[in-house]
């Protein structure tokens, strides 16, 4: 529907801050699909992760977070920061910051302009890019 407040687009450029992968403590959930990718690319021939990297919470799974607040996988370079399984990164990051709380009104977006200078810079996508980001259910 094109009478979202974001019907023009918006831009989104990565600055490999580590900002969306540190912080405040959170959630990156996971699905059992995407535990087994990720093990698999970590060379876990069980084709799960261990406690290191995953945690259950009530009936779901999320990546475990460093006690600084960082993903476990986050990986820093100098003023750079990087994910450690990239390749296979859960949806939910794949997604940011194109996340239906982020888009819900003009001050979501603009609370995640607060904490990503990557949000409002960079590379534009119209209406349907970022319908089908906020939608998306697999990162087939």
């Amino acid at each position: 529907m094109k009478d979202k407040w974001y019907a023009a687009g918006l831009a989104f450029e990565c600055t490999q801050c580590g900002n969306c992968c540190s912080g405040a403590p959170g959630y990156v959930w996971l699905t059992k699909e995407e535990i087994r990718r990720i093990a698999k690319h970590l060379g876990n021939k069980e084709a799960w992760l261990g406690k290191e990297h995953l945690r259950r919470v009530g009936l779901k799974y999320s990546l475990t977070e460093l006690p600084d607040g960082d993903c476990v996988f986050l990986r820093r370079d100098g003023n750079k920061a990087y994910c450690g399984i990239y390749e296979v990164r859960p949806l939910q990051c794949r997604t940011w910051p194109f996340w239906t709380a982020n888009l819900k009104s003009e001050s979501g977006w603009n609370y995640a302009v607060e904490t990503c200078p990557g949000v409002n810079r960079g590379k534009r996508y119209d209406f349907v890019a970022i319908e089908a980001l906020r939608l998306k259910k697999s990162w087939d």
